[in-house]
């Protein structure tokens, strides 16, 4: 696998650090109308968001995973501001881009890319746990308008979403898996009832969701009536890729790296261990198999060629060596590792990093889906292996 850049690529470098240089002030990165403007700018030069139509709000370049690669590594290198990472752009944007109507794509996608409607996702129910296709939340058309009733939680971000897009159960009587259809509902309107879930660090970025006869026009749903399940499976398709980032976990274990070097015990730092070492070794090993398995699908998709079964493990991956890395981290920090988990990435509490990427580390393992059913996904779609029987 030749892992170096032609010609044209090492142009392109070249290209985008010099834009950076001439358009980007780091200590302006708390400017949000600074922000706003540099991600304007970087978008019509074609750098951000290249995937994405003009008409929408793009800057609709020809597929390329090396250029797209190139931006994001320069643009981290610069701490210059990127995609938004929400749940509008990274999940919502492309759903509505394979699967939506164009009314909708207008609507919608420009002023969720520019950061200008915030999106939550209303999926996971009370009584649904990791079985989606359970949900209870029901929409009736009436007058043309969908009815909403019902209750949805875990739900990111509700308490300052403008927008919800949920899965809700429109055809009572037909399968279960084929009664849902995807819903676009705007969240600022009498019947929504949003409660703060509190976790243990004393943060409350999920919610409870109360939905009493909320209406949403006809049109605002996504694909055709019973399509839900397989809109939802395109929306958690891009969800996974997002949480399976090999760049996410390479990042964390350089800072796990850090603490073992700066960490000092019985008047020596915990790297000098045998045992410390040999941990970090195990869990590098599996860091760079996820590094090198990502270049080798961006290899292949530089080429139009599809990655196949590798394409469904990056966030099963991503999430296990989350896990390792915590409980190593939990280790080296001892009993600093007992105290409560505090709010905020910044705070003051020696330690608080680590003890809150414990906690964290757990969630993602439903996030996108549990990584039991990422185990059934790579078996069946990945493998070829039977399918599991599921009540239908």
């Amino acid at each position: 696998m030749d892992l170096s850049f032609g010609p044209e690529h090492l142009t392109f470098r070249d290209e985008v650090r010099r834009f950076l240089a001439d358009h980007w002030d780091p200590n302006r990165s708390a400017d949000a109308t600074a922000v706003s403007a540099f991600r304007v700018r970087a978008t019509k030069q074609g750098y951000l968001y290249r995937w994405v139509p003009r008409r929408y709000g793009g800057s609709e370049q020809p597929s390329d995973p090396i250029r797209t690669r190139i931006v994001s590594e320069e643009f981290a290198a610069a701490k210059a501001p990127g995609e938004l990472h929400s749940s509008g752009v990274k999940m919502l944007v492309p759903t509505l881009l394979e699967r939506g109507r164009e009314d909708q794509r207008l609507q919608f996608v420009a002023n969720t890319l520019a950061g200008k409607y915030v999106w939550c996702q209303g999926y996971s129910e009370p009584s649904s746990g990791s079985d989606l296709a359970s949900l209870r939340t029901r929409a009736v058309l009436d007058s043309g308008e969908w009815v909403i009733s019902g209750h949805k939680i875990w739900t990111s971000n509700a308490h300052r979403a403008d927008y919800m897009f949920a899965l809700v159960r429109t055809e009572p009587d037909a399968p279960k898996h084929a009664g849902l259809s995807y819903l676009l509902i705007d969240m600022k309107q009498p019947g929504f009832t949003v409660r703060p879930l509190k976790q243990i660090n004393s943060e409350a970025i999920f919610n409870e969701v109360l939905i009493d006869s909320v209406r949403t026009p006809g049109n605002w749903i996504v694909g055709e009536r019973g399509e839900g399940w397989s809109v939802s499976k395109t929306t958690l398709k891009h969800e996974r890729d997002t949480i399976g980032s090999a760049d996410t976990t390479g990042e964390l274990f350089a800072k796990l790296v850090a603490l073992a070097r700066k960490t000092v015990r019985d008047g020596a730092p915990l790297i000098a261990r045998e045992d410390v070492r040999q941990a970090l070794l195990r869990i590098e090993g599996y860091v760079l198999a996820q590094k090198y398995s990502s270049y080798h699908q961006l290899s292949l998709a530089s080429v139009g060629r599809e990655a196949k079964r590798l394409r469904f493990v990056g966030k099963l991956m991503g999430t296990e060596i989350g896990h390792d890395i915590a409980r190593l981290a939990q280790t080296l920090i001892g009993d600093a590792g007992l105290l409560m988990p505090s709010a905020g990435r910044n705070s003051s509490r020696p330690n608080a990093r680590w003890v809150n990427q414990l906690m964290g580390s757990l969630g993602v393992s439903i996030a996108g889906g549990t990584s039991n059913i990422q185990r059934n996904i790579i078996a069946e779609r990945g493998l070829g292996l039977p399918r599991e029987e599921r009540e239908e």
